[in-house]
């Protein structure tokens, strides 16, 4: 009877992921596929021939905007989120090791952009810029509304990571030694090394597909999620499903390399 029921619960979660994945994926797959369409195909199925065409399309600007430009912005963009995420993510966990006074309330004021609509911190960080003078743009106020997303989590991970992290294997570091830099360098950062690499997927891609923070403070400039947006106005062919097919890769692209990396540096711990 036992096995009866626990069969019938393994059958049920089955179905239920396979639905899962089938709702997550499928209109990937449409996408991809309709992104082969025929030069003279259209938006819908059936597919009218089988090309290239609108991929090389893409990259016409008069054709589909300033998709190469509003690519490497975000690119760049994201980029710069990452890094200075990474870097003050594992600064705050180091600090928050050691109790201080106004740790909470501070903890508290890291986090709140994560219950304020993202909308309202752009027009805000918009406003501001202009207010005192400087004009919005992708790299000034874009970034720092990017900021305002990606730290609270990249804090909150370390966090985490810090607090199942045991002092013994630096107070061991001490006894042979070591001084304080280099027991950061050579046992703290190697062992926390695949969780700051998580941290700085997480930032990058935070910041890659960000629209509502960036509404109001990418100034002249789009991003791509700002140019894809627009393209769905204006753009009434299959290179619209080109770009989703194109960015879509991109973005797996980037988690296999940063998958890649965290197994190498496991790897390297364990030879270590």
């Amino acid at each position: 009877m036992n096995h009866e029921k626990r069969t019938l619960e393994f059958h049920v979660l089955a179905v239920f992921f396979a639905l899962f994945v089938l709702f997550l994926y499928g209109p990937l797959s449409a996408i991809l596929i309709l992104s082969f369409q025929g030069e003279n195909g259209g938006l819908t199925f059936p597919l009218n021939g089988v090309s290239l065409h609108w991929f090389a399309n893409l990259f016409e600007r008069q054709a589909v905007g300033d998709f190469g430009g509003s690519f490497k912005r975000s690119l760049v963009l994201g980029v710069m989120v990452m890094v200075v995420t990474v870097v003050v993510s594992l600064l705050a966990g180091l600090a928050f090791r050691r109790k201080f006074r106004g740790a909470t309330a501070l903890f508290y004021l890291a986090v709140a952009s994560l219950v304020v609509p993202s909308i309202i911190i752009s027009l805000g960080i918009g406003v501001v810029f202009q207010q005192i003078g400087f004009r919005p743009a992708w790299y000034t106020s874009a970034f720092g509304a990017h900021l305002t997303w990606t730290l609270p989590f990249g804090v909150l991970i370390m966090f985490a990571v810090f607090n199942r992290f045991s002092p013994a294997y630096e107070e061991a570091a001490r006894d042979l030694g070591a001084s304080s830099w280099q027991t950061f360098a050579h046992v703290v950062l190697p062992m926390i090394a695949p969780s700051l690499i998580g941290v700085g997927l997480f930032g990058f891609t935070l910041s890659y597909d960000e629209f509502a923070r960036t509404l109001m403070t990418s100034g002249t400039f789009n991003t791509l999620p700002l140019e894809i947006y627009g393209m769905t106005t204006n753009v009434t062919t299959p290179v619209l499903y080109a770009l989703g097919t194109v960015t879509t890769v991109f973005s797996f692209l980037v988690i296999l390399l940063t998958l890649g990396a965290i197994l190498y540096v496991g790897r390297r711990r364990a030879r270590v």
